[in-house]
């Protein structure tokens, strides 16, 4: 019994710490930054914080107007940042602005 209660301890436990699939994906931010800028020449864009499960985390949107490559990181208080998503062909859009007293 207690060899069964141990071993499911054991397997559990492993099965609680193990690291997230994406984890690969993480390491810390200045290195990560200086990649981003050295082989992709990209810059930063735009950015925000976001809060969720009380933990506040910075997102950033990286792009490259040379080559149109584009990264959005997110970055924990702790300093890693790991990339959420990748990808080619990146536009801004440019909102029209009206000036007031003017129909839209």
């Amino acid at each position: 019994m207690f060899k069964r209660l141990l071993s499911s301890a054991l397997i559990f436990g492993m099965a609680a710490i193990a690291p997230p699939a994406f984890a690969g994906n993480c390491a810390p931010r200045d290195g990560l930054v200086e990649k981003l800028q050295s082989d992709y020449a990209e810059s930063l864009q735009a950015g925000g914080l976001q809060t969720s499960r009380q933990l506040d985390t910075v997102i950033e949107v990286w792009s490259s107007t040379a080559t149109g490559s584009f990264t959005v990181l997110r970055t924990h208080p702790t300093g890693i940042s790991c990339i959420l998503a990748t990808g080619q062909n990146y536009f801004e859009v440019v909102p029209t602005v009206v000036p007031p007293g003017l129909p839209s």
